[in-house]
């Protein structure tokens, strides 16, 4: 079977981000509070900004000799060396694309919080990584290089952001940072984002991410293997709350236009919560008449068709998901090859989705390793030069 693959869920993390993403447009106005890597007394280089450290930067080698702890998709692509920052430079990456034989990546930001306490220094920063990544990254190839929109964690901001980045007509995407976004989503100060989401037609997501908070719950177990375990439940940590909330105090119900993608917390947990949500929706109706004097019930479509309308969802390589493709709908499923980080299948992207998906129907499958995507995104898959042939059937076990 051919079919133009499009991923719904790849990075650009700081350690892979050109020096002058932010000292570019920054530095005039922020001088040395500007984010920048400066490199250590052993050759290393970190990103340093206001102060703090935001991370490692490849730019410079890292000096780490022996065995890894953690293994990248570089790791298990043979690629070696990491100073040429390829995820951030668009010739290199389209190559990967290429080795992959995927047409479109999906790009998530850095997945660590720009960490300041200057309500002002983080609003300019979010702005300058936007412009560098429509301005500067996307432009190479902007069919390809679907750039996802990073918004500040507190609802004014964010939606002074959204504003900014709805009139400049380039963002498909944009990425709340949910285990870090505060007060919770059923505060009313976020109304305004949902509106304005709904009218601009950008898709929100939700993304897994890393915050000082997490790294504190490792460090009791650093070094020990079980560690390793503990990632399992890190992802649905973060997203239980806000998903729960979406239905619980009416956004999406009130917002009928809003789209939200999850990106990489796990699909298969889902099921089960929409499965009880609803329920608890049958619950509340059934005491209708205690409710008919105090207002009313306002939610009155079940969870499970709001879901279905509205919200899509990421994976990798799941039996379970797959599954489960009757609960999510012919359309609501994003495959994802989550390039580079170390849940990633690149470059074994086809072999991943022959395995897990070659039983399955091909216009099925069409779907989710790209259609799906190019609807939500108003790709033209027509124009993909770069396709995939996947074993199907009885062609799975020769390939």
């Amino acid at each position: 079977m051919e079919a133009a693959l499009v991923s719904g869920d790849d990075h650009l993390d700081l350690n892979m981000l050109p020096a002058d993403v932010w000292t570019a447009r920054l530095a005039s106005t922020w001088g040395d509070r500007t984010p920048r890597p400066v490199e250590q007394a052993n050759g290393s280089a970190l990103w340093l900004a206001d102060g703090q450290s935001w991370g490692l930067w490849h730019g410079r080698p890292s000096g780490f000799s022996g065995p890894k702890p953690l293994h990248t998709a570089f790791d298990r692509g043979g690629v070696e060396d990491l100073t040429t920052l390829r995820a951030s430079n668009p010739a290199l990456r389209l190559e990967d694309m290429d080795r992959d034989h995927v047409w479109g990546h999906v790009i998530f930001g850095p997945v660590t919080s720009i960490r300041t306490d200057d309500h002002a220094f983080m609003k300019a920063c979010y702005a300058a990584y936007n412009d560098w990544l429509y301005e500067d990254f996307c432009v190479a190839a902007p069919e390809r290089l679907i750039g996802v929109a990073m918004l500040p964690p507190h609802p004014e901001a964010a939606y002074e952001e959204l504003q900014r980045l709805a009139k400049g007509g380039r963002c498909r995407q944009a990425n709340l940072q949910i285990a870090v976004a505060e007060p919770r989503l059923e505060d009313p100060r976020w109304n305004p984002l949902w509106k304005l989401l709904e009218e601009s037609g950008i898709v929100l997501s939700f993304h897994v991410t890393v915050f000082p908070g997490v790294s504190k719950a490792f460090d009791k177990y650093k070094g020990s293997p079980g560690a390793t375990f503990l990632h399992a439940k890190m992802f649905i940590e973060q997203f239980l709350d806000p998903f729960v909330d979406l239905f619980a105090w009416g956004i999406l119900e009130r917002h009928p236009g809003l789209k939200l993608v999850i990106a990489e917390c796990g699909a298969g947990w889902v099921p089960w919560v929409v499965e009880e949500l609803d329920y608890r929706h049958y619950r509340l109706h059934e005491c209708g008449d205690y409710w008919d004097d105090k207002g009313g019930i306002p939610h009155k479509m079940k969870p499970s068709e709001l879901f279905k309308r509205q919200i899509y969802g990421t994976f990798q390589q799941s039996p379970t998901t797959m599954a489960l493709t009757e609960f999510w709908g012919p359309d609501n499923l994003l495959w994802a090859s989550d390039y580079p980080h170390p849940d990633s299948i690149w470059p074994h992207s086809v072999n991943k989705i022959a395995e897990y998906m070659g039983h399955m129907p091909p216009e099925q499958v069409r779907g989710i390793v790209g259609g799906n995507a190019a609807k939500l995104y108003g790709l033209d898959l027509a124009k993909a030069t770069v396709k995939a042939r996947i074993p199907m059937g009885a062609n799975r076990a020769a390939a």
